[in-house]
């Protein structure tokens, strides 16, 4: 996908924060929106559908992680990539904003060759062109990896990205423990530091929408996905 086609939406309260960080992101070429609030940033997710939001968490009206649960429910929305943009660096902050469906989580003051890197590490996320079918049958789930989409026994699950990827890669080896460097490197990449709660958060979203009993931790290694055991 071309520079010139992303599109991108600037959350954050700080006119003089959307000023700068939009001056630079539009230098690389990128189309750039922009909202001063929670509310205002969920219209304009519908209006735009960006690939890419940067959402500050303290705002008037609605806060950013209030915004991005309401943005995770829209069907349209369902590949956006979200990341949390705030000077907020508190774990339990970034806890909060991963539990609501958040792909990452940049704290500010940035440099902006930084925040310029850190968006196209973000965006690489994208694949272009189309693919056939690519779907597995877990027993009775269904995982449709092209509409991020999980079927169990009828009910169709949408999960975020993040969650969708970490499930996908427990999946592909049932059985198999997956520790948490390998995890991390695999679903956030090795250029995204996150703290290490972040893949605790995500499988506890996981355990609550697709049962508990699939999902065994390995108690100082990782994570393992087990079938039929529930």
């Amino acid at each position: 996908m071309e520079t010139n086609q992303i599109k991108i939406l600037l959350v954050d309260d700080e006119p003089d924060i959307l000023e700068i960080v939009g001056y630079n992101l539009k230098k690389e070429g990128y189309d750039i929106y922009t909202a001063n609030n929670g509310l205002e940033a969920v219209n304009q997710a519908k209006k735009v559908q960006p690939h890419l939001i940067l959402l500050d968490v303290m705002m008037p009206e609605m806060d950013g992680v209030e915004a991005c649960e309401k943005i995770r429910e829209i069907p349209e929305l369902k590949d956006v990539i979200i990341s949390f943009f705030t000077a907020r660096g508190e774990d339990y902050s970034q806890v909060a904003g991963f539990d609501a469906g958040a792909d990452d989580y940049i704290t500010k003051p940035i440099k902006p060759k930084l925040l310029t890197s850190k968006i196209k590490s973000l965006l690489r996320r994208i694949k272009d062109g189309d693919s056939s079918t690519n779907s597995t049958d877990l027993g009775g789930i269904i995982i449709d990896r092209d509409e991020y989409l999980i079927i169990k026994e009828g009910k169709k699950i949408v999960l975020p990205r993040k969650e969708f990827e970490l499930f996908s890669l427990l999946t592909s080896k049932p059985g198999k423990v997956f520790n948490r460097e390998s995890i991390m490197k695999k679903v956030w990449g090795s250029d995204v530091v996150v703290g290490d709660r972040t893949i605790d958060v995500h499988i506890r979203k996981l355990r609550e929408k697709i049962g508990d009993d699939y999902f065994k931790t390995v108690k100082g290694v990782g994570y393992k996905f087990i079938l039929n055991e529930n």
